[in-house]
């Protein structure tokens, strides 16, 4: 990776302005190597091992651009940066609302969906994933207001069901029945409140949602709602793989 300054990476990462970083510098706030960094126009690779090797006060580094995030999204939070109320960037530092390039949902779940929602500050990893092109797989568990009919499954996979105000088809969907108001379906893309709106067309109301899966990657059991943690690049590989849902 290429070398960048000291006070133009650590700005980006959110800890202060250049100028409050020069001053940390100064004062022997910020090591590398175990070594004082104390000019802050030092040139420095955002290397991923950086939280083993530099301190800032005392503290590991935070994870340099790149970082993926896993968040197991409780209900009431919405994947916004500007509306009222909580949002999904609440729980993570502070600081890093501060940080540039700005860390972004990868896609959304509505106010009243729980589950699986990864957020990056990597926009070229961010557009992979949600490419209609990458077809990556969704996977939602939906609780309905009333018992399925039968008829679902052959319409979710037809190909031809087409979402009122739309004029596109959705590509097909797979349908597995849980009980009779529950069901798993397994989704290609990201249309607005998608899953929501193809069980209206179907006749039925959501009335819970919860993504359990995108790709092969799931939430940890250890993951409590509200919590997240942070993503190696094996598991951000499982995102592009298919799920297995047996």
């Amino acid at each position: 990776m290429k070398p960048v300054r000291l006070d133009r990476l650590l700005g980006g990462m959110g800890y202060g302005s250049r100028q409050e970083i020069a001053k940390l510098a100064k004062v022997g706030g910020i090591t590398l190597d175990g070594r004082d960094l104390t000019d802050a126009s030092q040139r420095i690779a955002p290397t991923p091992d950086l939280p083993d090797r530099m301190t800032v006060d005392g503290r590991p580094v935070d994870p340099p651009p790149g970082l993926v995030i896993l968040l197991n999204k409780p209900l009431g939070m919405t994947c916004s940066h500007k509306e009222d109320g909580a949002l999904v960037y609440d729980v993570l530092p502070s600081r890093w609302r501060r940080r540039d390039p700005a860390i972004s949902a990868v896609g959304r779940l509505d106010k009243q969906t729980s589950g699986l929602l990864l957020l990056t500050d990597d926009g070229d990893l961010l557009h992979r994933i949600i490419s209609p092109r990458r077809h990556v797989a969704k996977v939602y568990r939906a609780t309905l207001a009333r018992p399925l009919e039968g008829h679902e499954g052959a319409l979710f996979a037809s190909g031809d069901l087409i979402l009122e105000g739309e004029d596109k088809p959705l590509a097909p969907a797979a349908l597995e029945v849980i009980s009779p108001t529950e069901a798993r379906l397994t989704v290609h893309e990201g249309r607005y409140h998608q899953v929501r709106r193809m069980f209206a067309a179907a006749g039925n109301h959501v009335e819970a949602l919860h993504r359990e899966r995108v790709g092969a990657l799931t939430i940890p059991v250890d993951l409590a709602p509200g919590d997240w943690r942070l993503l190696g690049p094996a598991e951000v590989d499982l995102v592009f793989r298919e799920p297995d849902t047996g």
